[in-house]
């Protein structure tokens, strides 16, 4: 596949560098002299320009690629890159920084395909690292709700009980279920949990902590409320 990622910083290069691994064609497209001089060096083709501007795009083969991802430190630059690409019928992923806010996400979500906040991305894996083996954080999905991995442990209060006996909170809802060693799929009421289990869930922050002790147990230690802060609704 072909992509332009526009932005040769930190996050921009190593996106380009992960996609260029994969087997991908990349074009970086980079403003400043040093940072496309950098990239460059490592062997990328490099457009040299202001990523919102429709030409600099097309000198770069918008035309003809499959998806952009705007990864600039420029709310304005990224917004009106992923516009541009938009018209020439690009996937277009738009990078946010700095003071994430809820409304700013609700302003630009419905007029590109994806948008990451490399902050939120970093602040999870952190909070991966304070939960432990048995709880994992997919993602956040809005200020104050996430989609959490659950292995069931043998502690767990649930452990010998079908799924149609599991009566999680008002604010959280069973995404997805898989045997120990198999696929994630549709959870079905009568599949038994054991441990080795997992259960992906999606929950509100102040329930996190219910849903720990109904499915993992005392097992993971401390709370998921507290680590929660490290990554959700900032």
């Amino acid at each position: 596949m072909r992509f332009i990622v526009i932005g040769g910083g930190r996050v921009g290069l190593r996106t380009a560098r992960v996609l260029r691994e994969e087997g991908h064609d990349v074009t970086v497209v980079e403003r400043d002299a040093d940072r496309a001089s950098r990239a460059r060096t490592a062997g990328f083709t490099v457009v040299e320009g202001d990523g919102s501007r429709e030409e600099v795009l097309s000198e770069a083969g918008v035309e003809g690629v499959d998806a952009i991802g705007a990864l600039t430190g420029d709310l304005n630059v990224n917004f009106a890159a992923c516009m541009i690409a938009k018209h020439h019928g690009c996937r277009t992923v738009m990078r946010i920084d700095e003071d994430y806010r809820e409304e700013i996400y609700q302003k630009y979500a419905d007029e590109v395909d994806e948008i990451i906040y490399p902050e939120r991305l970093g602040a999870i894996g952190a909070k991966n690292a304070l939960l432990g083996g048995n709880i994992q954080a997919i993602a956040d999905i809005a200020e104050h709700l996430q989609v959490l991995l659950f292995t069931i442990t043998d502690g767990s209060p649930m452990r010998g009980y079908t799924l149609s006996e599991v009566e999680l909170p008002a604010n959280a809802r069973l995404l997805a279920f898989g045997k120990r060693g198999e696929p994630m799929g549709i959870p079905l009421p009568d599949d038994s949990l054991e441990a080795g289990d997992r259960v992906a869930v999606l929950a509100d922050f102040d329930v996190l902590d219910d849903v720990r002790q109904l499915l993992v147990g005392d097992d993971a230690g401390g709370t998921l409320a507290s680590a929660a802060s490290a990554g959700g609704g900032a």
